[in-house]
């Protein structure tokens, strides 16, 4: 039986990881700084604590386990990532937590190591247009990420590459596009935007007003939470280090993300844009690595992961 650790389990990914490697008869421990808020984790073992600190880390990190994954991160949505007030904490805390996890996989000759990394890696510069093309890996330098959460997930891919050149650990790195779904935030000012606009057309009238910041012609693609674990599972199976993009390239603006939950809801709604952050003007992932490499492109639409979005996130409201 292969043993596997999950870094972030109580969060939405890893909680969505530990579930799939269970189903592959995994023996899982998870580990988080918090318990999982939705749903009941299915891992043999469940350690309540904080990866920033290296004792934690050792702990958990068992001599030549087969694989770790790190989806630990202070994180959120453009809420919580673009104010700037938490740039300080967002950096500091995510790189603790890396630094402590490879260290010990090494300490530990751990088999290989999984890094969720982001598409906020790629330069600002190159995502100023609505009619965004999609964003190549080799698109990532000259670096300029367009906030502090970028640039740490840029350091890190960076370390964990080090790590894999001088000590031999085998590493895959994906950088994730707006990764959605069931059981993952969906209010409190750390929600994306599926989530948001979800909640937010749930929450009203047949015939309301919702607040949406900026002008809403801002553009995104966003995956299905079980494509990327998919995706995931692929990438650790290969030989592939990457990184590489995880994503969809069905790129859509947030005026018609908010306009495609409310036609799920069977509901009219009306947009009041106000000011607040919205990130790049343009962001879409370039998916012809991924398809070469893994064979792997997304199987559902946006439409129908948002389907099941909005469901799960009316019976939040009903049951809150």
């Amino acid at each position: 039986m292969k043993k596997a650790l999950v870094c972030g389990a109580g969060g939405f990914i890893g909680g969505h990881m530990v579930k799939r490697l269970k189903e592959e008869g995994y023996w899982v421990r998870g580990v988080d700084i918090k318990e999982h808020e939705y749903t009941e984790l299915t891992c043999d073992e469940f350690v309540l604590g904080d990866l920033r600190d290296p004792r934690l880390v050792a702990d958990v990190v068992d001599d030549n386990m087969d694989e770790i994954y790190q989806f630990a991160a202070d994180m959120g949505g453009a809420g919580y990532i673009f104010t700037g007030e938490h740039d300080a904490n967002v950096m500091h805390n995510s790189a603790m937590c890396n630094l402590n996890v490879v260290d010990e996989a090494v300490r530990k000759s751990v088999g290989k190591i999984f890094y969720s990394s982001s598409a906020c890696i790629y330069p600002e510069s190159i995502q100023m247009d609505t009619d965004n093309e999609g964003l190549k890996e080799d698109m990532a330098y000259p670096a300029g990420p367009d906030s502090e959460y970028g640039w740490e997930k840029l350091f890190s891919e960076r370390m964990y590459m080090a790590y894999q050149r001088n000590h031999g650990l085998e590493v895959h790195i994906a950088r994730f596009h707006n990764i959605f779904g069931p059981c993952g935030t969906w209010c409190g000012g750390k929600e994306k935007a599926p989530a948001a606009m979800c909640r937010k057309v749930a929450e009203i009238e047949a015939d309301g007003e919702i607040e949406m910041w900026g002008d809403g012609k801002q553009t995104r693609s966003f995956l299905f939470i079980d494509e990327c674990i998919e995706a995931v599972r692929r990438l650790m199976n290969s030989d592939f280090s990457g990184p590489i993009n995880i994503g969809s390239d069905e790129i859509i603006s947030i005026n018609d993300l908010a306009l495609m939950s409310a036609d799920i809801a069977g509901k009219k709604i009306h947009i009041n844009h106000i000011p607040g952050p919205t990130g790049v003007r343009g962001r879409n992932s370039e998916n012809t690595l991924i398809k070469e490499k893994l064979g792997w492109a997304p199987a559902q639409s946006l439409r129908m992961g948002m389907e099941k979005t909005y469901t799960w996130i009316e019976q939040q409201l009903a049951t809150k």
